[in-house]
């Protein structure tokens, strides 16, 4: 199974960790780069369509500006990022060029993949580059992203990508080798798992949490990218990306890496953004009654199952379903505001239009707009 997936994926997303381009002492590092694009120029010619998502920006930057260490204020995380992106880029032109690709700059932020207006135009515009026989090279716009735009890191990015063009394989070259049985640092006999057909709790918990200098994230966001694109069907490989040849090797079927499955069940695209793009403005906390009739039985929410209402949203936003514990298990599109929901929650449809008169909707939620997680 495994060996049939990595040859036979047509669309892949590459993410380009910060320490396979970029480094502290150095700056950018071209030799690595120009490695990486005859590799990718390699299976371009093979037939495969490729996206890359590269980190790498800021690192470049703080070289640049003289910086002793990585900057923890926005605005100066803003400033290295706006010196290194344009050499980033400019390195990785300078080397497609020499193989005879032709690539082109995306910057994106979360507002572009929330909106779904904007998530289509930014479709459509990677579909045509592709179709140009032009590598994209996306990265997210640090100069102008602010907490509450920013997707956070380049695993969550390339995961929201690969949905974003309906890919076929997400690959996350880093400097680790993949997920192993332990972590291999503590105890040199943990072996490496080369397919994990489900991402469990223990392997999420088995993850932990780890950063470098250059990079973000460690193998936790690395999970979380393999968790989000396994519910739209695509696959993800973690692959140590400094090792030479290593990777057109693995997609001819070789050994190396970890492959996480995707699950069969595959949400829609817009299921798909609605659950792993929008982040919720509030939560519906809501009765036995109402859980077992959206989990269960597919049905719409309706006020009359609403016990409390949790933050401040418009119509058309995002909310997380919670049950009487606190759990999150659904999130959706309401079609009402908080204020509006405070005062008709747990009343019937009768009484509402008793209250409110006629409304648009009977329904808080309709199942269209209704994630199950």
């Amino acid at each position: 199974m495994r060996d049939k997936l990595l040859k036979e994926t047509t669309r892949i997303v590459i993410k380009i960790g910060s320490s396979l381009v970029a480094s502290r002492d150095t700056g950018l590092r071209p030799e690595q780069i120009d490695r990486l694009a005859d590799e990718i120029a390699a299976l371009r010619s093979s037939g495969r369509e490729i996206l890359i998502v590269s980190s790498g920006a800021i690192v470049s930057g703080i070289k640049k500006l003289g910086l002793k260490e990585y900057p923890k204020s926005l605005p100066v995380k803003q400033a290295a990022a706006a010196v290194g992106q344009s050499r980033l880029m400019w390195a990785y032109e300078k080397s497609f060029e020499r193989v005879d690709v032709k690539v082109a700059q995306i910057l994106l932020t979360h507002q572009d993949l929330a909106d779904r207006r904007r998530f289509l135009n930014a479709r459509h515009t990677l579909t045509a580059l592709i179709g140009f026989g032009v590598i994209p090279i996306i990265n997210e716009n640090d100069t102008v992203a602010v907490d509450e735009i920013r997707v956070g890191d380049n695993d969550t990015l390339a995961a929201e990508v690969a949905h974003l063009v309906d890919a076929e394989l997400l690959i996350i070259l880093s400097d680790i080798d993949g997920l192993f049985t332990e972590d291999p640092r503590k105890n040199p006999t943990a072996t490496l798992i080369p397919l994990i057909p489900e991402i469990t709790q223990e392997i999420e918990e088995r993850a932990g949490v780890s950063t470098t200098f250059e990079g973000t994230g460690g193998m936790a966001t690395k999970i979380r990218a393999a968790k989000k694109v396994s519910e739209y069907g695509v696959a993800t490989l973690i692959l140590h990306g400094k090792k030479p040849g290593l990777l057109p090797q693995v997609l001819a079927g070789g050994p190396g890496g970890s492959l996480f499955l995707a699950k069969e069940r595959r949400f829609t695209s817009r299921k798909h953004w609605i659950a792993f793009t929008l982040r919720p403005r509030g939560t519906l906390t809501l009765d036995p009654g109402a859980v077992e009739a959206l989990a269960m039985r597919g049905k719409s929410l309706l006020a009359s199952g609403i016990l409390n209402v949790g933050g401040s949203f418009e119509s058309g936003d995002a909310v997380g379903c919670l049950d009487q514990e606190g759990r999150e298990f659904a999130k959706g599109l309401v079609n009402f505001s908080s204020d509006t929901l405070a005062r008709i929650k747990g009343l019937k449809t009768t009484e509402i239009q008793q209250q409110l008169g006629p409304q648009e909707y009977e329904e808080v939620i309709h199942r269209d707009n209704l994630v199950i997680l």
